[in-house]
Parts: structure tokens; C-alpha cells; sequence
């Protein structure tokens, strides 16, 4: 006999339904742009309009509310963070010059050879699937968004911000210790024409840093054995080849970092705002970060076989990034790797997993109150049970906020969090 699903394991489903639809259609793209333009404006209202006539219903109001600070803050360190890995990716591809850029060979990548290998035993097919651009950031960002309003739909433990915090805390720590690391070794572009293409404007001679400590024992193995005999730049550098200074009041020392042209010195950050995803091979990978994240959200909040669906996504986007050139293999295994352990690490803002303090502490009475009962001591039972009904008076008290305060704090948070889904998509719908 057929066992029916209950209303959570449909609203699950609903949600991986979703899910695979939400990728689907947008690659039709590629496929067929009429029916895409067609299919997508009804998938995006029929998504919203199932949001919206749940939002009423939601019972986990006072929940959200406490999460808010948590998930602000974490906007804020996430906005921190992308600024200070725009600085360092500006300051990583201009501080050699454009000549370098030009001149030095990407590194050997077996990854790369293996994929040209596949590319000559695997079926045409097989191969053309492995090309497809099926997914990219924004549908990563997205499915994570799906996610977060399915809390709606009671697919995933209540708050949705908190589990928000959590992403948007976890990226900003992987974007900190991705731009510490690539800042820390400079690494060659896997496609060696990108600075050219991009950053016309840098100037193609190396900072003066650069032309002390680097240029003078760059491909001179007896220069370099003396350099670590000495433990001292002994070399002379001649003249030193001046840059453009820009006056950004406060912030002009960014100058030496930034390295601006005349024609583009009048703001620091519209500056920023050009460097993307930069010149050098960028290590860690930020787009698979952003992958793995998800994957791991979407695993712990909610499971099931769209899981391992976006999983294979996780694959699929791995290996292109490393077929179109934009990574090399090891950019990419390390922010798998990463991206897991710090998901792990950060547990303690949201889990699915976790118990309330309250839960915690009904359990340590109710365990004292079975060991009390099977004593027959009256007395502590008498106790314990005034202890519960005090511990859930306080919470319910905890709770209470007026329904004018929780319906504004609602429309506010609705609004507020598609208007950042909005931002969001439109800042990387170009990857």
C-alpha cells in the first residue's frame, strides 16, 4: 500500500521540484531564447506568489526577529570583506606591471590535460554536456535564496536569517582568507591575455617594490643563491621608474597599492569597482566557494536527492572552471576543501541540528524529573514541575510582541531580503 507524504516531505519536494526547475529553465537560454523568455517571468511570478501567500501564515516571526542582528551584522562583515578581496585584487594584478602579465607562462595544470584527454575518449555528448554552461554563480546564490524562503513552507528549520548569518558570515570569512592567500604568493593568469584586455590602463612597468626585491632576481639562479646567502636585496635596482600619484585626500595611500593612471585616479572606489575577479590565477577559487557553501546549506538544511543533485552542479562548475581557464585544478580543490571546513566551523550561528537553550534545559529537568519519580520523592517532583512551568512561562513571555511590531518587522524583512536577492543577481549576472 502507497504511504502518503506528509505535508513537510511534500513542501520538501516542492522544493527540490523547484529547484530543478529554477536551473532547467534558465538554461533554455542557450537551448531555445523564446521559450525562455517565456517560461521565466512564470516561474519567478509562480515562486513569489507561493512566498508570498505563505508569508501570513508563518508562525516563527519572533524567531526571525531575534535572528535579525546576527544577520545584519553578517551583511556588514560580508561587505567588509569583498572590499578589502576587491583592494587586494586590484593591488596583486597591477604591482608586477602589464609586461609581466604578457610575458610570464601559465603554470602546468594537470587538470587541464586531463580534461583534453577526456575531450578525446568521451562521446561527443558526454563532452558537450561537460561544456554546457548549466549553472553559475548567480544560480548558486539563488538556490541558496530558495532555500532560506522555504522556512515558509516548513522545508527547513526556522530562522531563515539565521541560517542567512550563517552563509553570509561563512563567505565573508572564505573571502578574508582568500584574499590573505592570494595576496601572499603572486600566481600567473591561466589566460595569459586577460591584464591586457582588462586592466589597459595599469602601468607596464612593475611598482618599485617590485623592481627592488623581485625584478633583479627573477630569472638569475646565481642572483638568487646569493640573495639567500646575504639575506639582503643586494642588488641594485638603478632608477626607480615612478608611478602616478592620485589625491584621494585620506585615502591617497592606496596609491601604491592600486597603482592608478591619470585617467582613472578620480575615486578609489569606482577603481575597485573595475578589478572583478582580477588578472592573476586567484587562489582559492571565489565562484566555487560560493558553490560549495551552498551545497553544504542546502545538504544540512534540507537533504534528500536535490542534494546530491547540486553536488554533481558543484562537479559540473568545478571542471568548467577549470576547462575555460578561469582556475587552475588546485584553485578549485581548495575551495572545496575549505568551503567544507569552514561551513563545519561555523555551526554556532544556525543549525538544524542544534537544540534551543530552553530544550536544553526542559531535558536536564525532565531527566531529573523521571530519576525524582522513580525515587517517589513528591517533593522534588512538586519542584521540578513548578521549574517547567516557570521555564515555559518565561518563554512564552520571551515571546510576546505586539502584532502591529511583528506584521512591520515581517513586511520589512520580505521586502528587505528580495531587494538584496535583486542586488544580488544583478550584480552577477555577468559571472
Amino acid at each position: 500500500m502507497m504511504r502518503l507524504l506528509s505535508p513537510p516531505q511534500m513542501s520538501g519536494a516542492g522544493l527540490g521540484i523547484a529547484a530543478i526547475s529554477y536551473v532547467a529553465v534558465d538554461y533554455m537560454r542557450y537551448v531555445s531564447p523564446s521559450w525562455h523568455s517565456r517560461l521565466q517571468p512564470v516561474l519567478w511570478s509562480v515562486l513569489v506568489l507561493a512566498v508570498v501567500t505563505r508569508v501570513p501564515f508563518y508562525k516563527h516571526w519572533s524567531k526571525e526577529l531575534r535572528a535579525a542582528i546576527p544577520f545584519l551584522a553578517s551583511i556588514v562583515f560580508m561587505l567588509g570583506a569583498l572590499l578589502f578581496e576587491a583592494l587586494c585584487v586590484r593591488s596583486v594584478t597591477a604591482v608586477l606591471g602589464l609586461d609581466w602579465h604578457r610575458d610570464t607562462s601559465p603554470l602546468p595544470d594537470t587538470g587541464q590535460w586531463f580534461l583534453l584527454a577526456l575531450n578525446e575518449s568521451l562521446p561527443e555528448t558526454i563532452v558537450e554536456i561537460l561544456r554546457a554552461h548549466i549553472i553559475g554563480l548567480h544560480h548558486f546564490l539563488m538556490l541558496f535564496v530558495m532555500l532560506g524562503f522555504s522556512v515558509v513552507f516548513d522545508s527547513v528549520k526556522a530562522p531563515g536569517l539565521g541560517l542567512g548569518a550563517r552563509y553570509m558570515f561563512t563567505m565573508g570569512l572564505g573571502r578574508l582568507l582568500r584574499a590573505i592567500t592570494f595576496v601572499s604568493t603572486i600566481l600567473p593568469s591561466a589566460r595569459p591575455w586577460c591584464a591586457s584586455a582588462r586592466f589597459n590602463n595599469v602601468p607596464s612597468h612593475p611598482h618599485r617594490w617590485a623592481q627592488k626585491y623581485y625584478v633583479p632576481y627573477a630569472k638569475d639562479p646565481s642572483a638568487i643563491r646569493q640573495l639567500l646567502h646575504w639575506d639582503a636585496a643586494y642588488a641594485d635596482p638603478g632608477n626607480y621608474i615612478g608611478d602616478y600619484r592620485a589625491d584621494w585626500g585620506p585615502m591617497s595611500f592606496l596609491s601604491d597599492f592600486l597603482r592608478p593612471s591619470y585617467s582613472e585616479g578620480s575615486s578609489w572606489f569606482a577603481l575597485l569597482k573595475k578589478a572583478g575577479g582580477g588578472c592573476n590565477d586567484l587562489l582559492y577559487s571565489g565562484h566555487m566557494l560560493v558553490a560549495v557553501l551552498t551545497a553544504m546549506a542546502w545538504t544540512e538544511a534540507y537533504g534528500g536527492f536535490s542534494s546530491a543533485l547540486i553536488w554533481l552542479l558543484v562537479a559540473h562548475s568545478a571542471q568548467r572552471e577549470i576547462r575555460e581557464r578561469h582556475h587552475y585544478s588546485v584553485d578549485c580543490v581548495v575551495a572545496i576543501y575549505v568551503g567544507i571546513l569552514l561551513w563545519k566551523m561555523t555551526g554556532f550561528i544556525w543549525s538544524s541540528k542544534r537544540k534551543s537553550k530552553q530544550t536544553v534545559r526542559l531535558e536536564k529537568i525532565q531527566n531529573r524529573l523521571i530519576h525524582a519519580a522513580k525515587d517517589s520523592d513528591m517533593e522534588t517532583v512538586r519542584r521540578l514541575v513548578e521549574e517547567i512551568e516557570v521555564s515555559l512561562g518565561e518563554e512564552k513571555q520571551s515571546g510576546v510582541v505586539s502584532k502591529r511590531a511583528m506584521t512591520v518587522f515581517a513586511c520589512a524583512t520580505v521586502i528587505m531580503t528580495l531587494g538584496i536577492v535583486v542586488l544580488a543577481l544583478t550584480l552577477t549576472s555577468d559571472g
